[in-house]
């Protein structure tokens, strides 16, 4: 079923309105409804990031941005993960990582990777290299923990 996906990297200027609408939507799904937890997604990072989607024709299955360093944290960070309820449990969310982690390597070499993982992930992203970088907190009623992936890391990774 991955096979069918096609994975394009874009910045917000290159996407089409029907693209961002696509990536705003699902994000709201995820995010705001699905979680019950109202935040502000649209917090002016878009613009700075990379944005990689996953369509299934024009249907989007899995999205995350990646945003350079010194944006939103020192370090290079991926943010906004997510897979869309109809597309869960088929290694969508594990392959989307290795895709954001992989091109974060190759536009930030020497960059350590930053996310900040809902905790209930942690052996999710664990399991893809990434390592506990500091104290569980709680953002917007989540319980969330900041995680580090190594640069020499996603190379031997």
């Amino acid at each position: 079923m991955t096979d069918s996906i096609h994975w394009r990297w874009r910045t917000l200027t290159q996407l089409s309105p029907g693209q961002a609408y696509a990536i705003y939507a699902a994000r709201q799904a995820v995010f705001i409804v699905e979680q019950n937890c109202p935040y502000p997604d649209l917090d002016g990072l878009d613009m700075s990031a990379e944005h990689l989607a996953g369509w299934r024709g024009d249907e989007l299955l899995a999205y995350l941005r990646l945003l350079p360093p010194g944006v939103a944290f020192a370090e290079v960070s991926l943010g906004r993960i997510i897979t869309v309820a109809s597309a869960r449990g088929i290694g969508l969310g594990r392959e989307l990582v290795q895709q954001g982690l992989m091109r974060a390597l190759t536009q930030y070499p020497h960059s350590p990777v930053r996310i900040g993982a809902q905790l209930r992930l942690q052996r999710f992203y664990e399991s893809l290299g990434f390592v506990v970088a500091g104290e569980m907190y709680v953002e917007d009623g989540i319980e969330h923990i900041h995680m580090l992936h190594p640069a020499a890391m996603v190379a031997t990774g």
